[in-house]
């Protein structure tokens, strides 16, 4: 079955999408309305076709289905339009700007019974699937921490990413995605607490980085950090257990495992540390742990839209469920309370 996809908002993640649709079989764009008239003149150098507005595009007979790729504060109003124009619906992330927005989104979808979803792409980076594999494989032991990480050295990007008001900063833009990760290697699992601080190191209108601490009922701490002013960046992913430790360095899963081979250290000899002595630091013998390399691991971002198609053919179910939205927008929202009070704020 053949499926029609028009696109709202033609920057530069819409160019990704563009991309991405060419290799895919039985979708294609139909055309793209965006407000600005030099990516009207772009899209149409490249071929699209250009409707004349956005009422135009939602009554075009032929798509039944509709990419919003706008700045965040507008992917309510454009998804709720469309969805009662009879369309499904792709948002980019974060699917809307908060919890009720989004609640408005979902009576919207139930009252059309129209098919709503949010593109969280990073459900398939290979970083984060290795580090689920790791977890599922329970290599390390017992989980009892993880760290989780983006970091760059350039600032906010000097778009509507800056302004408050479109929906900016990097709890949003970054979190959305850090978060939507952790919530999925623990799906079952109540979150106990949060604590958020934010930092404005090149702006002060919104967060231009943000620290997480997130304590799951289950004893499981997670950091999740993003930092736009950092010239040496940390580790992506770093992950201890009771039995090893996991780094991943990068997107490129550079990296390692080190757990313990399960010989016993009985005598510990101390070493010298700058101006001491101590057997709490001293590394390990050898012949008690061993090194690996990090499990192999490989994705295919195109599956989100042959899910989509799936789902509109009433072949599958959604990957990506709206109540898993809403409860990354519950913590993202948490993040952004802790930040303001100084307060941890209790969560489920």
């Amino acid at each position: 079955m053949k499926h029609k996809m028009a696109i709202v908002g033609f920057g530069g993640m819409a160019g990704w999408h563009y991309d991405q649709v060419q290799t895919i079989e039985n979708l294609e764009i139909a055309g793209i309305w965006d407000i600005k008239e030099e990516r009207r003149i772009y899209a149409a150098e490249k071929g699209l076709h250009v409707y004349e507005g956005l009422e135009d595009l939602l009554a075009d007979p032929e798509t039944d289905l509709v990419l919003i790729a706008t700045p965040n504060d507008v992917h309510k109003p454009v998804a709720i339009a469309a969805m009662r124009a009879g369309k499904n619906v792709i948002s980019e992330k974060p699917i809307t700007l908060n919890s009720r927005d989004l609640q408005e989104m979902m009576d919207a979808a139930e009252e059309t019974g129209r098919f709503l979803t949010v593109h969280q792409n990073r459900r398939w980076d290979e970083d984060f699937l290795t580090v689920k594999r790791i977890l599922e494989e329970g290599k390390l032991g017992e989980l009892f921490r993880l760290e989780s990480r983006v970091h760059g050295s350039r600032g906010i990007p000097g778009d509507w990413r800056q302004e408050r008001e479109h929906g900016g900063g990097m709890i949003l833009d970054w979190g959305v995605h850090l978060l939507d990760q952790l919530l999925l290697l623990f799906p079952d699992v109540s979150i106990r607490s949060v604590y958020g601080a934010c930092t404005n190191v090149t702006n002060q209108l919104v967060d231009d980085g943000f620290r997480a601490e997130i304590v799951f009922e289950n004893g499981v701490s997670a950091l999740v950090e993003v930092g736009t002013s950092n010239f040496i960046s940390l580790p992506r992913w770093y992950v201890l257990g009771t039995n090893g430790t996991a780094v991943v360095e990068d997107w490129e899963r550079n990296g390692r495992i080190v757990r313990a081979s399960g010989v016993d250290e009985k005598d510990v000899v101390p070493v010298i540390t700058a101006a001491g002595l101590t057997k709490t630091m001293a590394p390990r013998r050898e012949d008690s742990i061993y090194t690996e390399a990090l499990p192999e691991v490989k994705s295919d971002v195109r599956e989100f839209y042959e899910n989509v198609m799936a789902v509109l053919e009433g072949r599958e179910e959604s990957r990506i469920r709206l109540c898993e939205a809403a409860r990354v927008m519950r913590l993202m929202e948490a993040i952004q309370e802790s930040a303001e009070t100084g307060k941890v704020i209790a969560f489920e």
